[in-house]
């Protein structure tokens, strides 16, 4: 696919009750690379293959959940760009300097109908992943600690309003809608979840609707293949690790899928598989009587703390 305007996933920022705990378990039990410490005690990490400086960000608070999900674009252009058509759509937007979060340019944040904080950006430190660019190694050191994904994949975020939402990022933003589930019938089977994605993968946000307002349901890291689900589970075992749900794939973007809890209660999901859409490609709609095959392919089933909890 071409290369324009928002490009990929870049960062998001957890709120955590006890940050070396969680920095820690972060490090030495999902496997990412500890970045650092910055002047507000904020805490860095990024996935062993991920090329810039930082994905995930700890944040010590008295509540878990997310504080903002960060996307980056092709230039400083495509910033300006997108910014102007924001504001246009009718939501104020705010410049964060270049600098105020480690390695990272200019951010233009603003706050979306379900109450999330999300920003854009176009410039992150280079750091590479150790492997060079000349003749490089399949992986490296920091390839086998802990479940060591390859980088943040998605998030999944709970919040009322999905429908603005999704005109703001189709129509604004430049993504596309991959799947959907729709409510009860006796309901008018409105969509109540919506999987969108701006590159080719089955989605690189979604939304479910949520009576409260900016809530997280989790931040998932992507794994090479099904054999590193399962080895995810074994270490999330040999860890004592609360699990949500234990390995399966989905219907929904047939992901091979673990969810889990981090030590602060911020759900996480180890995430191999799905396929690849193009925008072209029609919805796949699910229903909600066959939902619990879209969740939980295997048995079919409804989680209560899949659906319930949230941070």
């Amino acid at each position: 696919m071409a290369m324009t305007g928002v490009l990929r996933p870049g960062h998001l920022q957890l709120r955590v009750l006890d940050l070396e705990e969680c920095r820690k378990f972060y490090r030495d039990v999902v496997g990412l690379v500890d970045m650092g410490t910055d002047a507000q005690g904020r805490v860095y990490f990024k996935a062993w293959d991920e090329r810039d400086h930082n994905s995930l960000i700890l944040r010590q608070a008295d509540t878990a959940g997310v504080d903002f999900v960060g996307f980056k674009v092709l230039d400083a252009a495509a910033l300006n760009e997108l910014e102007a058509k924001v504001r246009a759509f009718g939501l104020a937007t705010e410049r964060i300097p270049a600098g105020e979060m480690s390695e990272t340019g200019e951010r233009v944040r603003f706050q979306l109908p379900t109450g999330h904080l999300f920003e854009l950006y176009a410039e992150k430190k280079k750091v590479g992943n150790g492997l060079g660019l000349v003749n490089p190694p399949p992986w490296g050191k920091d390839a086998e600690r802990g479940i060591a994904p390859t980088r943040f994949d998605h998030c999944l975020l709970y919040g009322p309003n999905i429908a603005a939402n999704k005109k703001l990022f189709t129509e604004v933003l430049g993504f596309f809608m991959v799947e959907r589930i729709l409510g009860p019938k006796e309901a008018g089977e409105p969509e109540i979840g919506i999987f969108l994605t701006c590159g080719h993968k089955t989605h690189d946000i979604a939304f479910v609707e949520h009576p409260e307002p900016g809530k997280l349901q989790h931040v998932s890291f992507r794994l090479l293949n099904w054999d590193r689900v399962q080895r995810a589970a074994d270490i999330l075992g040999m860890n004592r690790v609360s699990v949500d749900l234990s390995p399966t794939r989905h219907g929904v973007t047939r992901g091979e899928t673990i969810y889990a809890w981090d030590p602060s209660g911020n759900r996480f999901e180890t995430f191999s598989g799905g396929y690849e859409p193009y925008p072209d490609y029609e919805v796949i709609t699910w229903t909600f009587d066959e939902f619990g095959y879209g969740l939980d392919y295997p048995t079919g089933k409804l989680h209560d703390s899949f659906l319930g909890v949230v941070t």
